[in-house]
């Protein structure tokens, strides 16, 4: 499981010096439940992104694209055809916009 959003988050977290023990509770979840996002052994859900952001005082853009970065990756990395249907996707938003 590709893992950058939670890696991330713990990095943030260390950084404000809070506990795993801490910012779970304000997330509504338990500390092992945390501790496996961080690790990459759990998903996140999207929506606590924001709840996140503003509890780490982080750039809620940036998580919310590391978050769709593990989802892409854990999703479509290892198929074959990976990199030519991402740029075949990248183009569709490019025209979309």
């Amino acid at each position: 499981m590709t893992n950058h959003f939670g890696q991330k988050i713990r990095e943030l977290r260390e950084q404000q010096n809070l506990l795993l023990r801490q910012v779970a509770p304000l997330l509504e979840m338990d500390t092992p439940q945390l501790s496996k996002i961080e690790r990459g052994q759990r998903a996140v859900k999207k929506e606590i992104i924001p709840q996140l952001a503003t509890i780490l005082h982080a750039d809620e853009s940036e998580l919310s694209t590391l978050w769709l970065a593990d989802q892409l990756m854990n999703t479509i990395g290892n198929e074959k055809h990976a990199e030519k249907a991402l740029k075949l996707v990248s183009n569709n938003i490019k025209t979309k916009k």
